[in-house]
């Protein structure tokens, strides 16, 4: 028999954020948003789950096979506390893992896919390589912008979104929750080629001379 290389199919999906009333609708919590969505369009319901430190809600995915969603309650620096224990109660492998979050080093309106990679500056991916032990799971990165040279990283992260980028949040969101069906129903790389080259926030028009 020849050699299976392909990636297991994906299980889980993780979107990262901090809990409460006080982050929600800030960038930082992009991740949140997508799996809420993923959770309304497949009617799975995100519960407190104390063993998993988190709300856990598991269904049927895009190709009718078994999907787990995941938005951890430990706040985003131990996210990975959380993950681990979906990934150790169900015998999951990391490759099996899909997390969705924000990156300020793309731009709002942007998504990056990829199927591994290190955790960079974002502290909820860096919990995650500690407490998985790999790098080696896919992700979506949701581009929320820099802060400029004027405003600082926490309020920029920690803060919501502007009037016109609201327009467009929805639709980014919805593109999210769909390249997340199309590395399920099909693979990451046909999830890629899809949507990393889509720009969802057009460029506002000069204003007239």
């Amino acid at each position: 028999m020849g050699d299976d290389t392909r990636s297991p199919t994906i299980e889980l999906v993780v979107g990262l954020g901090n809990p409460g009333a006080k982050y929600e609708g800030t960038r930082h919590n992009c991740g949140f948003m997508a799996v809420d969505r993923l959770s309304q369009r497949y009617a799975i319901a995100l519960k407190s789950n104390s063993r998993f430190q988190g709300l856990y809600g598991e269904g049927r995915g895009p190709k009718g096979n078994k999907l787990r969603l995941l938005k951890p309650e430990t706040f985003m620096n131990r996210s990975g506390q959380s993950v681990r224990a979906v990934m150790d109660w169900f015998k999951l492998p990391p490759q099996a893992i899909l997390v969705i979050y924000d990156d300020m080093d793309i731009p709002f309106g942007r998504l990056r896919l990829r199927q591994s990679g290190s955790a960079g500056s974002h502290n909820g991916m860096k919990s995650l390589v500690q407490h998985l032990g790999s790098q080696q799971f896919p992700r979506v990165r949701m581009g929320i912008g820099s802060p400029g040279a004027n405003k600082e990283t926490i309020s920029h992260v920690l803060g919501g979104f502007t009037p016109r980028e609201q327009k467009y949040l929805a639709e980014v969101i919805d593109a999210t929750a769909d390249a997340v069906e199309v590395a399920i129903a099909r693979d990451l790389p046909s999830a890629m080629n899809r949507y990393n080259p889509l720009d969802l926030y057009p460029t506002p028009a000069p204003e007239p001379s």
